[in-house]
């Protein structure tokens, strides 16, 4: 049997003991309160360094504006993947994993919901090959190692490309790599591509890399991708309000972000390990929306029937049956039921 074949079989059996492990936990998690009040006395919030509204709230500190007296604990994140078992083991109370991870999550029934969009993805995650490569198309990539995070967006992306230009994804060596690896990688000449977002993404472009496709043209042929918001349902039962004021506090960053880019520019620069100018570029290949755009049906919506994101989870998890990374799809009132909109600005 193939190694990666053994891998996910792996994972998701591990997926299943957590998940139980984490009803049966359900009672020892990080957020602490002496009962059901307006808002917990500590929350955890898991991040990516992706260059969004939830990393501007986090730099500029508007979280512990907005709740003073709530301890906020903030948890790197390199992928969904690891979002999935961090929510799963009940260690953090929000999370951030990209539309993929969040598809398996829903599949495997992790005790969570999509409360928010951080964005969607556009320009920001792409495949980059290495000039020196003679990768010229997709087709080029047969015969060649391409780098990627498992169960990711991007990988997701990857795939769709490859099955879009008829390209058999066994003729690829395709790499489960997280992305600080996949730079160590590109650095060591080891890969010849690389579907990955920022900031890593444009390390590479600047060390011998070009854009061979991007997410928003896989987008635009029909494969949607966003990094999504996630709350484990018992937190969001027990604290609504918390769950509310923090979107607005997500909103009151996209605002921010419209009214003066160059200013989260600077902000959002040291925190992506680049400079200013760059760091506005990385932001403009992301769609921000505020909460009230995301209650269209486009999007999250204002009903669970009328869920567009709903839909969009639905047919990646077809794709991945079609994959083989996950045994089945769940029905689309699955899904619907795990889209949460009582945050959302109406």
């Amino acid at each position: 049997m193939p190694a990666n074949k053994l891998r996910r079989k792996g994972l998701l059996g591990i997926l299943a003991i957590i998940v139980v492990l984490s009803t049966i936990l359900s009672g020892c998690n990080s957020s602490k309160s002496g009962g059901k009040d307006k808002y917990p006395k500590e929350v955890t919030i898991g991040y990516q360094v992706i260059p969004n509204a939830e990393l501007l709230v986090k730099t500029k500190g508007l979280a512990e504006k907005k709740f003073p007296n709530v301890k906020i604990n903030w948890k790197a994140f390199d992928s969904g993947r690891d979002v999935n078992t961090a929510i799963a083991a009940n260690s953090i109370d929000l999370g951030l994993a990209g539309s993929v991870p969040v598809a398996i999550g829903v599949t495997n029934k992790l005790p969570y919901q999509v409360y928010f969009l951080h964005d969607i993805i556009g320009e920001a995650e792409s495949l980059a090959v290495r000039n020196s490569s003679g990768v010229k198309s997709v087709k080029d990539l047969a015969g060649k190692k391409v780098g990627v995070p498992f169960g990711s967006t991007a990988h997701f992306s990857l795939l769709s490309a490859l099955k879009l230009e008829g390209l058999d994804a066994s003729k690829v060596t395709i790499l489960d790599l997280q992305p600080q690896d996949i730079l160590a990688a590109w650095q060591r000449k080891d890969i010849d591509g690389a579907f990955v977002w920022n900031p890593i993404l444009s390390k590479l472009i600047a060390d011998d890399g070009s854009i061979l496709v991007t997410a928003q043209q896989l987008a635009d042929k029909g494969s949607i991708t966003a990094d999504v918001g996630v709350v484990r349902t018992a937190f969001a039962n027990d604290y609504p309000n918390f769950l509310k004021d923090y979107v607005s506090v997500l909103d009151e960053a996209v605002k921010l972000y419209r009214d003066k880019p160059e200013e989260v520019a600077k902000d959002l620069a040291p925190v992506l390990s680049t400079d200013e100018k760059d760091a506005l570029a990385q932001t403009k290949q992301l769609v921000w929306l505020t909460s009230a755009e995301q209650s269209n049906a486009k999007y999250l919506g204002s009903k669970k029937s009328e869920s567009g994101f709903a839909d969009v989870l639905l047919q990646t998890a077809q794709f991945l049956v079609d994959q083989k990374q996950i045994p089945s799809v769940p029905k689309l009132e699955d899904f619907q039921a795990a889209i949460r909109q009582e945050a959302l600005k109406k």
